[in-house]
């Protein structure tokens, strides 16, 4: 808005025959409501306006944007500035104004590859997942997420409210769901490590086809689905990379670490520290869970030690370099026979 009217007066200068109003936010609204009429009515050639015309406004007769400094924009905004154009049967053209290609950031210039990519209609989906690549679509398997999802905390308000349906069942309304197969005293099990655990581009190319293998990967609940999930992949695929068998342990893992009750992992510099429910009234205490880890504490003091951090409890074994060992130690864990 700052500098909008001189920008005006350069198209003007430009184009001295075209009639050219202007359009921003800070307009009254029906001035602003009265400009958008007149445009689509044809009764003026060119409007400058600021992002205010993505919101939805179908104008059939334009048939021309250009967008300046189309680098500062997201995807999906220059996505929906650009669907302004082309709405009717007139051919549409969309200008994108740059800086020099050296001189723009490594996601500007991938954003501005997508929409040069991805032209044809119906692209909006492409387009959805290019963007989510560009600016990560967070850890699966852990806390760690991207962009607005961060800000709001989406990990930590799952976690609360899968924690507070789980109480409910176990306390309030016991009875309705004591046919229940298995009991569990945590919904999930979070896994933070500096281990590398993904599927590279080098395996993958096709973002959209990683995207839809995690996706696929985060819904498999058994080890025989998972099994099914890696003989397919090394059958499209080839042979599959330390990093993506990682991954698929640490699938594994969550599953172990789950029934044992952990309801966090920490995985680095070659120790592994899990974590207890932070409910110290839990009947969890009390379960034949809980008193195997204090037998294989017992009986391996050497490497295994427990501590309360920050009103939590954690569990710290050393010399655990990978998934796959902290999977056999749960596994040991699990076969100890229980002692009432």
């Amino acid at each position: 808005i700052e500098n909008i009217n001189e920008v005006a007066a350069i198209i003007q200068r430009l184009v001295p025959n075209a009639k050219i109003k202007i359009g921003h936010g800070q307009l009254d609204g029906k001035v602003l409501e009265d400009l958008m009429i007149g445009f689509i009515e044809g009764e003026y050639d060119v409007l400058i306006s600021t992002t205010i015309v993505e919101n939805g406004v179908d104008v059939p007769n334009a048939n021309t944007i250009i967008i300046n400094n189309a680098n500062n924009f997201g995807l999906s905004d220059l996505h929906q500035m650009r669907g302004r154009v082309g709405r009717s049967n007139k051919k549409a053209f969309c200008y994108l104004i740059s800086p020099p290609s050296y001189q723009l950031s490594e996601d500007a210039r991938k954003r501005l590859n997508a929409l040069e990519q991805f032209s044809n209609l119906g692209s909006g989906f492409s387009i959805a997942m290019r963007d989510l690549d560009i600016r990560g679509a967070g850890d699966l398997l852990g806390a760690d997420q991207s962009g607005f999802i961060n800000e709001i905390g989406f990990d930590m308000y799952q976690k609360v409210l899968n924690e507070a349906v789980e109480e409910l069942k176990q306390e309030k309304f016991k009875e309705l769901f004591s046919d229940s197969k298995k009991k569990y005293f945590i919904k999930d099990c979070q896994i933070d490590t500096d281990l590398e655990i993904l599927i590279p581009d080098t395996y993958i190319s096709n973002i959209e086809e990683r995207l839809n293998i995690y996706k696929e990967l985060n819904s498999i609940k058994d080890e025989k689905e998972l099994q099914i999930l890696q003989l397919n992949l090394e059958d499209r695929f080839g042979k599959a990379p330390k990093s993506v068998k990682d991954l698929i342990s640490s699938m594994k893992l969550k599953w172990v670490a789950k029934e044992l009750g952990f309801e966090r992992l920490l995985l680095k510099n070659g120790e592994m520290r899990a974590y207890f429910t932070s409910k110290k009234d839990s009947p969890y205490f009390e379960s034949e869970s809980f008193s195997k880890i204090l037998e294989y504490l017992k009986q391996n003091f050497n490497k295994t030690e427990m501590m309360e951090k920050k009103d939590k409890l954690v569990l710290i074994v050393k010399e655990i370099n990978s998934a796959k060992t902290a999977i056999e130690i749960f596994n040991n864990i699990s076969n100890i026979e229980h002692r009432n």
